[in-house]
């Protein structure tokens, strides 16, 4: 079996085809933040076309992909912040040596695709973006989203605690971009991987670089993984210089090694 496996990685690695008919084909599950959902696809997409296996991707917050993995929910590969795979290492929920520093992005800044681009220069320039909008959308920090539980703190660092609070439309996972298109929020503050999808949506830039956030995505090898050789597979692609040209296209930057 362990030879087998890393056969099919390298197979991956050289772009060619791992399971030549469909009678060995594994169904491989893929549990990933909503920031690296889109990357995670892609590369799905891609591991299907070469391999024949068939892959699942399931999509939740950093801190909801935690804690599905340590209520027992079954995955094969994991991909979140490195925080979450160190803990999930450290639990014994993802084995220990395959994390994978795939991809990392910034905290953008969107509004309504025709509506006026305010600048974001500076710091300033934030404080009155926010200041003079009716609605502000980012993800929910109660289910543990990283940029929203970032971009609350920095509104409290920039005095704006209460004024955030009247105007908050915060979103439990998913693209909360699309509560600009809905005309929910005048503007949105979230990962730049997960702005630009949306269709109807500006993304008018990061936020300046004294108060960025960058976010680094892993992936890792679940512990419980019913289907190993598939999903060492899979993490070995994400190794290949394909796989960087992949997380380029999905507006994140690759981590070379």
């Amino acid at each position: 079996m362990f030879r087998r496996s890393w056969f099919s990685a390298l197979l991956v690695t050289l772009g060619l085809t791992i399971v030549p008919g469909a009678a060995f084909a594994a169904e491989l599950k893929v549990l990933a933040t909503g920031a690296s959902k889109e990357v995670s696809q892609r590369l799905a997409d891609l591991f299907q076309a070469r391999s024949g296996h068939s892959v699942s991707l399931v999509a939740d917050t950093a801190g909801g992909v935690r804690r599905r993995i340590e209520a027992g929910e079954a995955a094969d590969v994991i991909v979140a912040t490195p925080v979450v795979i160190d803990a999930l290492i450290a639990s014994a929920k993802v084995v220990p040596g395959s994390r994978y520093d795939l991809a990392r992005t910034g905290i953008g800044i969107g509004i309504k695709e025709g509506a006026p681009v305010p600048p974001i220069a500076t710091v300033d320039d934030i404080r009155r973006l926010i200041l003079a909008s009716k609605g502000v959308a980012y993800v929910d920090p109660a289910g543990g989203g990283t940029s929203g539980i970032y971009f609350v703190q920095l509104a409290e660092r920039l005095g704006l605690k209460d004024e955030l609070a009247a105007r908050a439309r915060p979103q439990m996972g998913g693209y909360v971009a699309e509560r600009v298109v809905r005309g929910e929020a005048d503007v949105v503050f979230h990962q730049i991987s997960e702005i630009m999808p949306v269709q109807g949506v500006r993304m008018i830039g990061p936020l300046p670089a004294e108060i960025q956030l960058t976010t680094t995505y892993s992936a890792g090898l679940s512990a419980g993984a019913a289907q190993g050789e598939a999903a060492r597979a899979f993490l070995a692609l994400m190794r290949t210089p394909e796989a960087a040209a992949i997380v380029r296209a999905a507006h994140m930057e690759p981590i070379i090694p």
